[in-house]
């Protein structure tokens, strides 16, 4: 874990949040941490420090310590709160921060894979620069190998990596732990998907708990309930965050959402309508017509259409 350039003492990252208490690593010492009395007014909505953040302390008469400073992050990853009841108003929601890459999880089954939220999370990474690693779970599960590898095709023309691993059979982990080594990689994926047993596997002995998928309703059960960084033995750390069934986009309008699928960017602007295209039913629209020339994937077109409809 590197620090920032000008770190002095008493600075440390934190590595595990739960309600108002905070486990920072400080120096060789992990030490529980509150929240100094300013930044409790700031933190009106409990999302002001994520894990992975940067922060000062300061140690009370008392010999406890507080939270005094959030330093300056190089990057998060957010998404959209849920919205309660009607009428509320959803606000940012800070998943980790200060990561050199985030590995996206699907399982091929159990719970089926759902490419168009797969497509909202690499918008999200996107948007605020930071590399994805679209990792594709329980593949002992998998029945048929060809319809996934069209779609793994896809996403690997447009620059993504991706890996495909199982936690039973071990295929595919040193791979895995070899994109891992050295870097600050959040987990993220639907409840269900095996982030949990995956960890176990790359790493045993962290005795995570490992969840079931409801055979009835095929959701995942939550077992990761507070985001935790986790150090690898071979080097580097992990921030395991609970599992989500929905990733709703944080400040993102509608006009931009072209500009965040790497594989339109050389066509925007060239459309009849320049810039004012929505890419949908105009004439002379350059992104249409890429699709149909299969330089753009038509799922992935779809996936923006969708997107651009709800934003």
């Amino acid at each position: 874990m590197q620090p920032p350039i000008t770190a002095t003492p008493n600075q440390g990252v934190v590595y595990k949040k739960f309600f108002d208490r905070y486990t920072v690593q400080l120096g060789e010492q992990t030490v529980t941490a509150c929240l100094s009395s300013q930044l409790q007014k700031a933190n009106r909505c409990g999302s002001l420090i994520a894990v992975g953040d940067w922060v000062q302390l300061q140690q009370r008469t008392d010999a406890s310590w507080q939270i005094v400073e959030i330093l300056p992050r190089r990057n998060q990853l957010s998404r959209q709160s849920a919205v309660p009841m009607p009428g509320a108003h959803a606000f940012e929601q800070i998943i980790a921060a200060n990561l050199d890459q985030v590995a996206i999880l699907f399982a091929v089954a159990n719970p089926a894979p759902r490419w168009n939220m797969l497509d909202r999370y690499l918008i999200a990474l996107e948007a605020a620069q930071i590399p994805a690693l679209i990792c594709i779970t329980k593949c002992d599960l998998l029945h048929d190998p060809d319809e996934l590898r069209t779609v793994l095709t896809d996403y690997l023309q447009i620059g993504y990596p991706t890996l495909t691993v199982s936690a039973q059979t071990g295929d595919g982990l040193p791979l895995l732990r070899q994109a891992l080594t050295g870097r600050i990689t959040a987990l993220v994926g639907k409840s269900g998907v095996g982030k949990t047993t995956l960890l176990n596997s790359l790493q045993p002995g962290l005795g995570k708990r490992i969840g079931d998928v409801n055979q009835i309703t095929g959701k995942g059960r939550h077992t990761t309930t507070q985001a935790e960084m986790i150090a690898l033995d071979f080097g580097g750390a992990l921030l395991d965050t609970p599992g989500v069934r929905e990733y709703g986009l944080w400040d993102i309008a509608a006009d931009e959402l072209a500009g965040f699928f790497p594989e339109m960017r050389p066509f925007l602007g060239k459309c009849r309508f320049g810039y004012s295209c929505t890419h949908n039913e105009e004439p002379g629209c350059a992104i249409r017509n890429a699709t149909l020339q299969g330089k753009i994937s038509p799922r992935r077109y779809q996936s923006y259409l969708r997107l651009r409809m709800q934003a």
